[in-house]
């Protein structure tokens, strides 16, 4: 028999019978005492970078004695709040005693009223973020404030319902974390494999000295320009969301593939289409970004007629010499030394097509490549499958969050 429950029509539209609309400010506080960092030298501190998007836990802190100027303390319950722009996600309940920056707002509940770990999932609401974005204000760093966030109001279920909505929703935390961590485990195998099977291969016993340090007997090095049939700069005519051909941007290389997000379109005539188009096996070459993201590379693998921007060269490997998977396992591999390479400007770093052609890179002979790119390949595999996985368990939380915290889904009490 399906349990039957009553709503009622109220300002933040319809909620529970049971449960009450009521101001953030009116179940918890600001804790606002201010201390000094050269006072309390030993004790953690917690600024906005420690806080990751989305998170519900503080994963990470610094040292007070590595700051300077006033700081808010916080004790263990607490939640952080990032009141900066675009940081208005950031927020965790604090398991230990600390400092914060005074970018984050320390938020103290009254837990006659709510249950913390149910009103850290409502701060990360949709609705509670639009709010915020509402209240920033300021030019160059907008931010909100706590007497802004504290107008915000909320349908608040009895504290039994609060806590089984908090328990399903950490639940799914719960996995996702153990997701987390199975990634970075992968990550760092395939990074010990990378290191491994890039420098020595597979099986060598044999070495030789050369300019860039001690490689397998049967390999080469060779100029990255002599290893391929093209190094070409992309397209840097208008994009818009309606044209003929969608187009390859620098964002939409991700994890060493090619990811179209959020497709944008140009309108070609027929022989620049050709001298642009895509094939399976082509590599993309972020030539100018940030200093961190300089040099990201990834395979195209996508049916359909692609073509590619100006920020990003396309490399085309000799099919006989290099395998285009080996190639773009290796250039990712040398991405440090690659963006050493890069011009930089204040806020911009930039690789040339004339430098790219220039590096030294190994070459062993086109069966070992492939063994080589099959057995990372299957890590890869891996990493996506656990990718995917988190990206659908987000997905639930994402759905559960909707339906529980407004009350279109309840929670059987016992």
């Amino acid at each position: 028999m399906s349990l039957q429950f009553s709503y009622k029509q109220t300002e933040i539209g319809r909620i529970p019978k049971e449960w009450e609309v009521e101001r953030l400010g009116n179940i918890s506080n600001q804790r606002n005492e201010i201390v000094q960092p050269e006072q309390k030298r030993n004790d953690k501190f917690v600024g906005l970078e420690h806080l990751e998007k989305g998170e519900t836990k503080i994963k990470a802190y610094g040292l007070a004695s590595g700051v300077i100027s006033s700081k808010f303390r916080f004790v263990p319950g607490d939640i952080l709040y990032g009141k900066l722009r675009p940081y208005l996600d950031k927020a965790a309940i604090a398991d230990f005693a600390g400092i914060c920056s005074t970018d984050l707002v320390v938020i103290d509940q009254d837990k006659k009223k709510v249950y913390p770990n149910f009103l850290i999932y409502i701060i990360h609401s949709p609705n509670f973020i639009s709010h915020a974005i509402s209240t920033t204000s300021g030019t160059n760093h907008p931010r909100t404030s706590w007497n802004a966030i504290a107008k915000f109001k909320l349908g608040l279920p009895p504290l039994p319902e609060q806590k089984q909505i908090a328990e399903i929703l950490s639940t799914v935390d719960q996995a996702i974390e153990k997701i987390d961590e199975a990634i970075k485990k992968t990550q760092r195998l395939k990074n010990g494999l990378m290191q491994e099977l890039l420098t020595k291969g597979i099986g060598h016993r044999e070495f030789k000295e050369t300019e860039i340090g001690k490689i397998p007997k049967e390999w080469e090095v060779r100029k990255l320009g002599e290893v391929i049939t093209l190094c070409q700069y992309g397209l840097s005519s208008k994009m818009s969301q309606a044209g003929e051909y969608p187009i390859i941007k620098m964002d939409d290389i991700v994890n060493g593939n090619v990811v179209p997000d959020k497709v944008k379109y140009i309108n070609l005539d027929k022989k620049t289409f050709e001298n642009f188009r895509l094939e399976k096996g082509d590599i993309l070459f972020n030539r100018t970004n940030s200093y961190e993201l300089v040099g990201r590379t990834g395979i195209f693998l996508l049916d359909g007629e692609y073509v590619f921007a100006s920020y990003l060269i396309r490399l085309r490997p000799k099919g006989e010499v290099a395998d285009s998977f080996f190639l773009t396992s290796y250039l990712i591999f040398s991405n440090e030394t690659l963006r050493r390479l890069a011009t930089r400007a204040v806020h911009q770093a930039n690789i040339n097509a004339t430098t790219l052609q220039r590096v030294m890179v190994l070459i062993p002979p086109l069966p070992e490549q492939q063994k080589i790119a099959e057995i990372l390949g299957a890590v890869d595999g891996r990493l996506e499958l656990l990718r995917k996985r988190k990206e659908r368990l987000e997905r639930i939380k994402k759905g559960l969050m909707n339906d529980l915290l407004t009350g279109r889904m309840r929670v059987k009490i016992s």
